[in-house]
């Protein structure tokens, strides 16, 4: 493979089946994630056409986004859920999929239990039925988010039909102050070149900052890819992808692994690696941050004002006014102490054990403040088991927060945890669109799960390094 190739050519290359008439490129898909909300209609297609899954065994199934995480007792109270639920199971015993089900050990969030099994790794070409499928590509993955016809498409063939994105190097280096996180990291990206800044991109993450960061640092960032408008987002494999991966229920082992671990270093970009395009961040220059309006771009530093609507280019400030009006808030306005009235830890971008682990440590010998009702929900059975091992659900309990089972929760709110009337949500989670949190008039402000922590205990929207305990000390 040619040097001057990014790792997302080389990988695209690897896996193109051919050109169509069209001029997309037929993609061979290694591995399709699905769920139960995205997935019924796709079946369905197949049984109209007679049709098979091609490859089962490519293709693992989890329930996520309708499971209730307070009582999971069957049948579910939801209706629409019960029969989503019925549907998954249905469907994947009649097609031989594999699907990691409330009962078997493994459930939870597609984009955590895909990485946490080992089904993720370096070089894969990866689609899901849902948004936030690039939180793969921390791996070094290229993975897609893909509609429900899609997911029919790869079920019965395998590929998918896909113009080629531009590659974008986002390259962030220097040193993060205290109390900021990945979110901060990626918020901040996402503010500067905007939510549609990346559209027909695919964003290549680099430089020293992604480079110390953590697999679930990194899982973060490029989770919200998408808000930015990026096709895709991915790092490239390091010796931290390769121990992250190392014993891994579905990862290589013995032999093979140390096999597998030499191609995956090999498919990083090089320094000749050529890039349509290339953007620089100093890490210094980014404050822990909270949204303020009704995307994940408008954002603000901890300690900025809301800017002026006149700042914003004139075919902005409309947008700018009504995401001003909906959240009641006024240019020029400080985002610290605003007071809020629920606090969610969790979802695919920051329901990992790394999150809860940084979450309770700020909520150690703390309490969640009167009248704000908090909930912490792990990204999968896996992390809530070993956070429970931790101590670390003792830890929430105790402080005023709510404990509850694997899913996803308050992101989107197709279960029963939802925003009631115009209550102000801190989130850890990745959207923070209108009636996104299940209340058409409901205001999310998306944060850091430190931040969210921060502001529980304290009721209001606050500076987290207020709350960090001094070097040395």
């Amino acid at each position: 493979m040619s040097d001057t190739k990014n790792l997302f050519n080389k990988v695209w290359d690897l896996h193109t089946v051919g050109t169509l008439p069209s001029g997309q490129t037929q993609l061979f898909i290694g591995l399709h994630l699905i769920h139960e909300v995205t997935s019924p209609q796709a079946f369905a297609m197949l049984r109209e056409r007679n049709l098979e899954v091609m490859y089962p065994d490519r293709t693992f199934a989890t329930v996520d986004h309708i499971v209730p995480t307070d009582n999971q007792a069957r049948p579910f109270v939801d209706e629409l859920a019960e029969e989503m639920m019925s549907a998954i199971e249905k469907n994947c015993r009649e097609f031989g999929v594999t699907l990691f089900d409330l009962k078997d050990g493994r459930q939870g969030i597609v984009h955590t239990v895909g990485p946490e099994q080992g089904l993720t790794q370096p070089g894969m070409t990866i689609a899901c039925g849902d948004s936030h499928t690039s939180t793969h590509g921390a791996f070094g993955s290229i993975a897609f988010g893909i509609g429900t016809s899609q997911v029919a498409y790869v079920l019965a063939t395998q590929t998918l039909a896909m113009n080629r994105p531009q590659v974008r190097r986002v390259a962030v280096n220097g040193q993060l102050g205290p109390g900021v996180f990945a979110k901060d990291v990626i918020l901040h990206i996402i503010r500067q070149l905007g939510v549609k800044g990346g559209i027909g991109y695919a964003y290549e993450y680099a430089g020293d900052v992604f480079d110390r960061m953590t697999m679930e640092e990194r899982m973060t960032v490029c989770n919200m890819s998408i808000e930015g408008g990026a096709r895709c987002g991915y790092i490239n494999p390091d010796e931290t992808t390769v121990e992250y991966i190392r014993g891994r229920p579905f990862a290589p082992q013995g032999e093979e692994f140390e096999k597998a671990r030499e191609w995956w270093l090999s498919l990083a970009s090089g320094p000749d690696a050529q890039f349509d395009d290339e953007v620089q961040f100093d890490a210094a220059a980014i404050e822990p941050t909270v949204t303020w309006g009704i995307n994940p771009g408008q954002s603000v530093g901890i300690n900025e004002a809301i800017p002026a609507v006149a700042s914003y280019p004139e075919e902005e400030q409309r947008g700018i006014q009504e995401a001003l009006d909906f959240m009641e808030l006024s240019e020029g306005q400080s985002m610290n102490g605003l007071k809020i009235d629920v606090a969610f830890i969790g979802s695919c971008t920051n329901g990992r054990i790394s999150d809860l682990r940084q979450a309770a440590e700020l909520a150690k010998g703390n309490h969640v403040a009167p009248g704000v009702k908090a909930i912490v929900v792990p990204g999968s059975q896996q992390v809530r088991r070993q956070a429970e091992e931790e101590g670390l659900a003792q830890i929430f309990t105790e402080a005023g927060f709510e404990w509850r089972e694997a899913g996803c929760s308050m992101c989107l709110a197709m279960n029963p945890d939802k925003l009631k009337g115009r209550e102000i949500c801190a989130s850890s989670s990745n959207r923070n669109f209108k009636g996104r949190q299940g209340s058409p008039t409901g205001r999310t402000l998306l944060m850091s799960p430190a931040m969210v922590t921060a502001a529980a205990i304290r009721g209001s929207v606050t500076d987290v390094r207020e709350m960090l305990e001094p070097v040395g000390a």
